[in-house]
């Protein structure tokens, strides 16, 4: 959203972005548009969507923009009802297929409730796309309606790439940058680790911090140092400490649609910063690695798949390490938000011709 919102705004655009304040979210930061966190007393389950969604109206109705951005499923209905009562378009920007993300899909009851609410808000939308070619071709089968791509990509920059020439750094660890969260292989992770000659710096927090903290203890890896916790790493940290790292880490298991037609952008932010990467094989990173070559897939998350993996590129196959981080150096300028803006902002100019104010909000 920081992109989305910082190219808007840099066109002309009068963005204001809306979130939601957490017991451990780091103060904002300076940003050439506009913020605001609501708060309240619900964290997690339907009071917190009740709630969230009650207080996210009631903002809205103080508002004024030109148009209305929901991101993601979770923040679309007081969004739409905004929309309806000004009279301007709603565009609805959707970071993942959430009816079918593993919470919810664990959930029948749930996720009737948001299918509901899919069905009924996607094809209101005036202006709708999403972060990869095959969640586009999703939402487009189920309504019927084209849905734009702009994918979920870093910004380019010189300094993130390290100077020195591509090989497995002395010292590199692999890292794991994103949310703690069921299906994100994890726990494999973990126990594949000591068997792996290299360790392991995870970046982030989620639903499963403390869970993932105890079973590292118990394999002994907290204490031998093998894995290091870093906890929630601001944008700036997080690309130097993704510069200094040897391998990156992409893992999904196949928990419902969301997850398998994924395009996260860590991905991108691997291949900026010049490192292979092990990747799990779903269509749109294979399709990606196909044409780049820049990772490891694996076609399961069996520990011992990944320690393989692993230690080709950290010590079996030097060769192969070089081969994908000078693979990574030749794909960056092509897989780069100087691109993929180009495409939302005309997108934004074909919905609204030139600057005006736009309101975005996002859990």
């Amino acid at each position: 959203m920081q992109r989305i919102c910082g190219s808007l705004a840099a066109a002309g655009y009068a963005v204001k972005l809306v979130g939601w304040e957490r017991p451990a979210s780091p103060p904002l930061t300076s940003q050439p548009y506009a913020q605001h966190r609501l708060r309240g007393w619900f964290q997690r389950g339907k009071l917190f969507y009740i709630e969230y969604n009650l207080r996210l109206f009631f903002y809205l109705l103080g508002q004024k923009a030109a148009a209305w951005c929901a991101a993601d499923l979770d923040t679309a209905l007081p969004m739409w009802l905004r929309a309806r009562l000004g009279g301007q378009p709603l565009v609805y920007d959707a970071h993942e297929l959430f009816t079918e993300v593993p919470e919810v899909v664990a959930r029948p009851a749930v996720q009737r409730v948001w299918r509901r609410v899919e069905r009924f808000i996607v094809p209101r939308a005036q202006l709708a796309y999403t972060v990869g070619p095959a969640l586009a071709r999703v939402f487009e089968q189920r309504y019927g309606r084209p849905f734009a791509v702009v994918r979920n990509v870093s910004r380019l920059r010189e300094e993130d790439l390290p100077p020195t020439p591509p090989g497995a750094p002395a010292g590199g660890y692999i890292l794991y940058q994103g949310a703690l969260n069921m299906g994100r292989g994890l726990e494999a992770l973990l126990d594949a680790t000591p068997q792996v000659a290299g360790r392991l710096v995870i970046c982030g927090e989620g639903d499963l911090s403390a869970d993932l903290r105890e079973r590292a203890a118990r394999l002994g890896l907290l204490e031998s140092g093998q894995v290091e916790f870093r906890g929630y790493v601001l944008p700036e940290a997080l690309r130097d400490v993704t510069r200094q790292a040897a391998v990156g880490i992409m893992l999904l298991e196949n928990m419902g649609l969301s997850y398998y037609y994924s395009l996260a952008n860590k991905f991108f932010d691997y291949v900026h910063a010049g490192i292979p990467q092990v990747l799990i094989d779903f269509p749109e990173y294979r399709a990606l690695n196909e044409q780049f070559d820049v990772a490891e897939l694996v076609p399961d998350l069996e520990p011992a798949t990944l320690a393989r993996a692993l230690n080709r590129l950290l010590r079996d196959e030097p060769a192969r390490y070089q081969h994908l981080a000078a693979n990574c150096r030749l794909a960056r300028p092509q897989l780069s938000w100087q691109h993929e803006e180009q495409v939302l902002l005309g997108l934004y100019q074909s919905l609204l011709g030139q600057a005006v104010s736009t309101t975005a909000s996002t859990l």
